[in-house]
Order: C-alpha cells, then sequence, then structure tokens
C-alpha cells in the first residue's frame, strides 16, 4: 500500500440544485385527486388539521389543510368560561411562532394585516430540503369560479426572510408567472396577497381575505363553533383539481484529484511477490519494468484512519511510464 499527502489545490468544492416531483415518494409533480380519512376527521387531531391523501388505496400522506384565528372563532372552544380559547387560536399562536417568531407580530400578506388564515403544511416524507420557489401552482375553486396560484419567485429581485426562511408572495398565476389581470403584482390592493408561500419550511399560508374577494372563498368565523375550516380549504382543493410542486435540494460535492505520477505507484506490496525466506523479489521483470493495476483509493486523515474509499470502474494500468489523474467525488 503507498499513501501520497493531498494539499489544498487537490481539492475542489462544488454546490448543485436538484429538483425532483414533490408527491407520493417523488415520483411525480402534480396530484389531481384528493382523498381524506374520516377516522383522522372526527378524531381530536381533526379539531387541529385534516390529512390529505392522492390515493384512497395507499396511506401515502401528501399534506395537511389548517385554519388559524388569532380571536378563536371558527372552532369550538376548550372551555365555555374562557372565551377564545380554541382549536383555531392555538393553530394561529403556533404559526405565529414558527413563522413570525413574535407574538406580537401580524401576519401581512402583501400590504393588508389578517387576523386569520388557512395553512398548507407538506408531509416531512415529500421532500428532502425545501420547496422549490417557481414550481408551484395550486388550482383551488369555489361558488366563485376558479383561481389559479402560484408564488412570485420569478417576479422579484430582492428575497424577503422571517424565521421561517424565505417567503414569497401567493399570486394569481401558475408555475412562477404572474397573471397581471388584477395588477401588477398579481393581486387585489384591497384585500392583499393570496398569502405566502415558505419554501424552507414547505408551507403555504393563504389569506381568506383575498381568497373571499376572488372566488368567495370564506372560512367560518362565528365564535365558539366548529366551522370545519380545514375541510372547506381541501374542498376547494379538490374542486380545482391540480396541484403542482416540486422538491429541491441541494447536494454539495467535494472532488479530490488524486495525481499517481510516473514515478510513484509501480510496485506492489502483495506478499506474493516477496520470498518468503530472503525477503527478495521473486519475479525479476518486477524489478526492471514494474507494472502494477490500480482498483481503490483510499482517503485518510493525519492519523491514518480510512475516512473513504473510492473503487475504480476498472483497473488503472500503471508503470514507469504513465501518469494518471483520478477523479474522487464525494456527496454530501
Amino acid at each position: 500500500m503507498s499513501f501520497n499527502r493531498l494539499i489544498a489545490d487537490d481539492f475542489v468544492v462544488s454546490a448543485d440544485s436538484i429538483t425532483a416531483g414533490l408527491w407520493t415518494d417523488s415520483n411525480t409533480a402534480t396530484i389531481t385527486t384528493f382523498y381524506t380519512s374520516s377516522t383522522q376527521a372526527n378524531s381530536t387531531s381533526g379539531n387541529y388539521y385534516l390529512n390529505v391523501f392522492s390515493n384512497a388505496a395507499t396511506s401515502s400522506l401528501e399534506f395537511a389543510t389548517t385554519y388559524g384565528n388569532e380571536g378563536g372563532s371558527g372552532s369550538l372552544e376548550y372551555n365555555s368560561t374562557v372565551p377564545g380559547k380554541s382549536y383555531s387560536s392555538t393553530i394561529y399562536g403556533q404559526y405565529r411562532s414558527l413563522v413570525l417568531g413574535d407574538e406580537n407580530s401580524s401576519f401581512v400578506f402583501g400590504e393588508i394585516s389578517a387576523s386569520d388564515f388557512w395553512a398548507i403544511s407538506v408531509d416531512r416524507n415529500r421532500y428532502k430540503e425545501s420547496l422549490f420557489p417557481g414550481s408551484l401552482t395550486l388550482v383551488i375553486s369555489s361558488s366563485g369560479g376558479k383561481l389559479s396560484l402560484t408564488d412570485n419567485s420569478q417576479a422579484v429581485t430582492t428575497v424577503t426572510y422571517n424565521d421561517a426562511g424565505r417567503v414569497y408572495q401567493l399570486v394569481s398565476g401558475s408555475a412562477g408567472s404572474v397573471y397581471t389581470g388584477v395588477n401588477s403584482n398579481g393581486y387585489s390592493a384591497t384585500s392583499g396577497s393570496y398569502g405566502w408561500f415558505l419554501p424552507d419550511i414547505a408551507t403555504i399560508i393563504l389569506n381568506p381575505l383575498a381568497t373571499s374577494a376572488s372566488i368567495n372563498l370564506v372560512p367560518t368565523r362565528t365564535p365558539n363553533t366548529n366551522g370545519n375550516n380545514p375541510w372547506t380549504l381541501t374542498k376547494a382543493i379538490e374542486l380545482g383539481a391540480s396541484f403542482t410542486l416540486n422538491s429541491q435540494e441541494t447536494i454539495t460535492s467535494d472532488y479530490i484529484f488524486v495525481r499517481p505520477r510516473s514515478s510513484e505507484f509501480n510496485y506492489s506490496e502483495n506478499p506474493s511477490f516477496i520470498s518468503g525466506s530472503t525477503g527478495e523479489v521473486i519475479y525479476s521483470s518486477f524489478i526492471n519494468n514494474p507494472t502494477t493495476y490500480i482498483t481503490t483509493i483510499g482517503l485518510y486523515n493525519d492519523t491514518n484512519e480510512l475516512l473513504a474509499v473510492a473503487k475504480l470502474s476498472k483497473p488503472l494500468q500503471k508503470d514507469f511510464t504513465k501518469e494518471a489523474l483520478v477523479r474522487v467525488k464525494l456527496d454530501f
């Protein structure tokens, strides 16, 4: 076995972005059918959120819908003697802490503050790192018609950040292309944007003020009432029958260039080449005209610990007349 110390020039780091279909174990980017479980909907968890599947015959969860209201309206109160403390107020507080990081902050969609919202949270098994901005097309339908939504990542030059990472406005459009029928922003100035697209936590937040003005998609806001608002949104998605979204993952690759020069790695340390009694090389041709075949490259640290092994696709012939350059790629 022979060793050669690597230097800084032997290392190159590269980062590549890889996208894939989000749904059903990353096999497709679009789903058109949506199913829910009556067992889950009627359980305690159904008061908080509703799980949505793309296939009634499988257990592959795609996403969940929920509704949050700052004043607790639209859902039953935990205790009638404590007004405003309900399932929807808990959801509102959880998302406010997760997204805004401040219990005194408000959700501002476009230029309009809202006291309630719908949320779509993609199941963690559907993606590896984040959602892919510009790939979203969510069609929702209600009594007022159909609405196609996308994010404005392709229309802005400066990205906004909060505690949830990147924040893009939801606008009327598809696949990152903004429809300008309302105005140049893709949404109404009086009701605000249609919500937020939060790719780093795989969440879409919908603004009920905008959906109400556009297609009459309105949540129930009656205090201490089971408004079944997660189902209202899920039904609108089911009627829209098209939800397109991709996942995104950054793969960092460390390229290591190993250079066996003409004078190096020409002799074998295999014991079969050495006489056990005299310690001499058995084959004279191996003395004057040695030839070896490189099959494996091992990467060691300074304490001689093997960290990684690279296998060549086929043995690489090496002698005093040949030099080689082997590129080892480490993905992490």
